[in-house]
Protein backbone atom coordinates (compact mmCIF):
# COMPACT_ATOMS: atom_id res chain seq x y z
CA UNK A 1 0.00 0.00 0.00
CA UNK A 2 1.21 3.45 -0.90
CA UNK A 3 0.03 6.56 0.96
CA UNK A 4 0.70 10.20 0.14
CA UNK A 5 3.21 11.90 2.45
CA UNK A 6 4.07 15.53 3.13
CA UNK A 7 6.25 15.09 6.24
CA UNK A 8 3.95 17.25 8.37
CA UNK A 9 2.73 15.55 11.55
CA UNK A 10 -0.77 15.75 12.96
CA UNK A 11 -2.41 13.99 15.89
CA UNK A 12 -3.92 10.70 14.72
CA UNK A 13 -6.21 10.66 17.76
CA UNK A 14 -7.68 14.00 16.64
CA UNK A 15 -8.16 12.69 13.10
CA UNK A 16 -9.90 9.57 14.40
CA UNK A 17 -12.15 11.58 16.71
CA UNK A 18 -13.02 13.90 13.83
CA UNK A 19 -13.87 10.82 11.73
CA UNK A 20 -16.14 9.68 14.56
CA UNK A 21 -18.04 12.99 14.36
CA UNK A 22 -18.34 12.54 10.59
CA UNK A 23 -19.78 9.09 11.28
CA UNK A 24 -22.30 10.45 13.78
CA UNK A 25 -23.38 13.31 11.51
CA UNK A 26 -23.66 10.99 8.51
CA UNK A 27 -25.88 8.64 10.47
CA UNK A 28 -28.02 11.56 11.65
CA UNK A 29 -28.41 12.59 8.00
CA UNK A 30 -29.36 9.01 7.02
CA UNK A 31 -32.00 8.91 9.77
CA UNK A 32 -33.43 12.42 9.30
CA UNK A 33 -32.67 13.30 5.67
CA UNK A 34 -31.74 16.82 6.86
CA UNK A 35 -29.57 18.02 3.97
CA UNK A 36 -27.91 20.86 5.92
CA UNK A 37 -25.89 18.23 7.78
CA UNK A 38 -24.27 17.25 4.49
CA UNK A 39 -23.72 20.93 3.63
CA UNK A 40 -21.97 21.36 6.99
CA UNK A 41 -19.80 18.30 6.33
CA UNK A 42 -18.97 19.64 2.85
CA UNK A 43 -17.69 22.88 4.37
CA UNK A 44 -15.74 21.05 7.07
CA UNK A 45 -14.14 18.67 4.55
CA UNK A 46 -13.29 21.64 2.30
CA UNK A 47 -11.51 23.43 5.14
CA UNK A 48 -9.50 20.33 6.02
CA UNK A 49 -8.77 19.54 2.35
CA UNK A 50 -7.30 22.97 1.67
CA UNK A 51 -5.09 23.09 4.81
CA UNK A 52 -7.53 25.32 6.67
CA UNK A 53 -8.25 22.71 9.33
CA UNK A 54 -7.69 25.27 12.08
CA UNK A 55 -11.10 26.67 11.08
CA UNK A 56 -12.86 23.28 11.07
CA UNK A 57 -15.73 23.06 13.57
CA UNK A 58 -15.18 19.32 13.89
CA UNK A 59 -11.48 20.00 14.47
CA UNK A 60 -12.35 22.48 17.24
CA UNK A 61 -14.64 19.94 18.85
CA UNK A 62 -12.03 17.18 18.60
CA UNK A 63 -9.34 19.45 20.10
CA UNK A 64 -11.61 20.37 23.01
CA UNK A 65 -12.41 16.74 23.80
CA UNK A 66 -8.77 15.65 23.48
CA UNK A 67 -7.74 18.45 25.85
CA UNK A 68 -10.56 17.71 28.32
CA UNK A 69 -9.86 13.95 28.37
CA UNK A 70 -6.07 14.47 28.27
CA UNK A 71 -5.67 12.14 25.29
CA UNK A 72 -2.04 11.95 24.24
CA UNK A 73 -0.71 13.08 20.90
CA UNK A 74 -0.05 10.26 18.44
CA UNK A 75 1.91 11.74 15.51
CA UNK A 76 1.02 10.63 12.00
CA UNK A 77 1.70 12.15 8.58
CA UNK A 78 -0.94 14.68 7.53
CA UNK A 79 -1.10 13.85 3.80
CA UNK A 80 -3.18 10.64 4.02
CA UNK A 81 -5.70 12.38 6.28
CA UNK A 82 -5.82 15.37 3.94
CA UNK A 83 -6.37 13.05 0.96
CA UNK A 84 -9.18 11.33 2.89
CA UNK A 85 -10.71 14.77 3.54
CA UNK A 86 -10.60 15.40 -0.22
CA UNK A 87 -12.41 12.12 -0.80
CA UNK A 88 -14.95 13.16 1.85
CA UNK A 89 -15.33 16.50 0.08
CA UNK A 90 -16.07 14.71 -3.19
CA UNK A 91 -18.57 12.39 -1.48
CA UNK A 92 -20.42 15.19 0.30
CA UNK A 93 -20.54 17.25 -2.91
CA UNK A 94 -21.96 14.23 -4.76
CA UNK A 95 -24.51 13.68 -1.97
CA UNK A 96 -25.65 17.31 -2.15
CA UNK A 97 -25.91 17.16 -5.94
CA UNK A 98 -27.92 13.94 -5.63
CA UNK A 99 -30.25 15.59 -3.13
CA UNK A 100 -30.65 18.64 -5.39
CA UNK A 101 -31.66 16.41 -8.31
CA UNK A 102 -33.99 14.32 -6.10
CA UNK A 103 -31.85 11.19 -6.42
CA UNK A 104 -32.47 10.00 -2.87
CA UNK A 105 -31.29 6.41 -3.40
CA UNK A 106 -27.95 7.68 -4.71
CA UNK A 107 -27.64 10.20 -1.86
CA UNK A 108 -28.38 7.52 0.73
CA UNK A 109 -25.96 5.09 -0.91
CA UNK A 110 -23.14 7.65 -0.96
CA UNK A 111 -23.85 8.71 2.63
CA UNK A 112 -23.74 5.06 3.69
CA UNK A 113 -20.33 4.61 2.06
CA UNK A 114 -19.10 7.83 3.71
CA UNK A 115 -20.36 6.53 7.06
CA UNK A 116 -18.60 3.21 6.53
CA UNK A 117 -15.27 4.91 5.70
CA UNK A 118 -15.63 7.13 8.78
CA UNK A 119 -16.39 4.06 10.91
CA UNK A 120 -13.27 2.29 9.65
CA UNK A 121 -11.08 5.31 10.39
CA UNK A 122 -12.54 6.19 13.76
CA UNK A 123 -12.72 2.71 15.29
CA UNK A 124 -10.03 0.73 13.46
CA UNK A 125 -7.55 3.39 12.23
CA UNK A 126 -8.14 1.95 8.75
CA UNK A 127 -7.60 4.66 6.17
CA UNK A 128 -9.65 3.76 3.12
CA UNK A 129 -8.18 6.86 1.45
CA UNK A 130 -4.75 5.22 1.40
CA UNK A 131 -6.18 2.25 -0.45
CA UNK A 132 -8.01 4.49 -2.92
CA UNK A 133 -4.79 6.48 -3.41
CA UNK A 134 -2.79 3.29 -4.05
CA UNK A 135 -5.30 1.96 -6.57
CA UNK A 136 -5.46 5.35 -8.33
CA UNK A 137 -1.69 5.63 -8.45
CA UNK A 138 -1.44 2.12 -9.91
CA UNK A 139 -4.08 2.86 -12.55
CA UNK A 140 -2.44 6.17 -13.52
CA UNK A 141 0.99 4.54 -13.85
CA UNK A 142 -0.42 2.01 -16.35
CA UNK A 143 -1.40 4.76 -18.77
Amino acid sequence: MDCPVDFVSINENKARLTAFFVLVLSIVYLVTGFWLIIAFLLLDFALRSFNLGKYSALGFLSDAIIKQLKIKNKPVDRAPKRFAAMVGLAFTAAILISIFFSQQILAISLATVLSFFALLESFFAFCAGCHVYSIGKTLVSKF
